[in-house]
């Protein structure tokens, strides 16, 4: 009857290559400082010996669980979809699992519990850090219920217990409005607007959009703007009844997500409107739908590769022992130009 073959150990490993274990370890922990030579000699060796790291021992031994949450608003929606992608390839890299946790929309009344939960660590010891995308948050809660090392996208808190990423919406919106100003429409609608305390991120891209008419020399109306508190499909449809039952209907609409502009491109198609000809629609994300709508979505792009990256970057830096400061990071964007524009 065959017999099953011991795991190898780091102590194998090192005998084979003929180095101490702190070199093996030195490898299998990435650290920079051993000569390629040496490096190859355990790489090689093992491979011959199927030498596969105690991940959990060693996590046991630093004080973590190699785990940390990503916490949106909706896991069904596009934009967070992609970005929960992109936070796992780059905690992948780090040989982190990410547990991905979804905390809701704003008119769901539970949605701030969630969050606070979230930033306590949602079970204690399970995870390391968090970076969350909060929408009904507030500074006081992160200093209450704060437990674990926090980066927090999108909505910006100003909380000195936590790092923040995020683009600069009030810049982007101003320069998706100033495009349709360059295309030569001055009845511009906005989609999206939402009401305090929440909505930090549509207050920014609001601002931008009226610091954009003012440069333009444009009144600001503010029937032209649409509060949508869900943003989705259907509020940028419904949203589309509501611009078209003004006495001057926009010859434009900015909609401060790309859903939303989705909603609206189907809701103008109902209503015989052609885009851009008639009415030109800008949305704001930039996901993967947007490039295959009819027509194709002009869009402010955020890097969300970026983002991930620096989020997951900063949570390892509040990892590191020594002290700690919280930083604000600002990630680059594009205006994707294309076909409801006349792109």
């Amino acid at each position: 009857m065959p017999t099953t073959r011991p795991a190898a150990r780091l102590e194998d490993v090192a005998r084979l290559a003929g180095v101490s274990a702190k070199t093996v370890s030195n490898v299998v922990n990435d650290y920079v400082h051993v000569r390629p030579a040496t490096r190859l000699k355990v790489q090689d060796a093992i491979e011959l010996l199927g030498y596969r790291p105690n991940v959990v021992a060693r996590n046991l031994k630093n004080g973590r669980s190699g785990v940390i949450a990503l916490a949106v608003p909706e896991l069904d929606a596009p934009y967070f979809a992609e970005l929960a992608h992109h936070v796992v390839q780059a905690a992948m890299e780090r040989g982190w699992t990410v547990l991905v946790d979804e905390t809701g929309q704003i008119q769901d009344g539970a949605v701030r519990a969630r969050e606070r939960s979230v930033v306590a660590g949602i079970r204690e010891h399970l995870i390391d850090g968090v970076i969350l995308n909060p929408l009904a948050l507030d500074d006081a809660d992160v200093e209450r219920y704060g437990s674990v090392p926090l980066v927090l996208l999108g909505e910006r808190l100003g909380s000195r217990l936590a790092d923040h990423v995020a683009i600069d919406n009030e810049a982007a919106a101003a320069a998706a409005t100033r495009h349709l100003v360059g295309t030569g429409r001055r009845r511009i609608a906005v989609v999206g607007a939402q009401p305090p305390p929440f909505g930090h991120s549509a207050r920014l891209r609001l601002r931008g959009y009226r610091d954009a008419l003012v440069e333009a020399g444009i009144r600001y109306d503010p029937a032209l703007v649409v509060p949508v508190l869900d943003w989705r499909r259907q509020p940028g449809h419904d949203a589309v009844a509501t611009l078209l039952a003004l006495p001057e209907p926009p010859d434009a609409v900015f909609c401060f997500n790309d859903l939303l502009a989705l909603g609206v491109l189907r809701g103008l198609a109902d209503a015989s409107l052609r885009v851009p000809e008639d009415v030109a629609v800008v949305g704001f994300d930039d996901i993967e739908e947007s490039r295959f709508s009819v027509p194709s979505l002009t869009t402010v792009s955020p890097d969300k590769r970026a983002i991930a990256r620096h989020a997951v970057e900063h949570l390892a830096r509040r990892l590191e022992p020594g002290t700690w400061t919280p930083e604000e990071v600002r990630v680059g964007w594009t205006l994707e130009v294309r076909g409801s524009t006349g792109g």
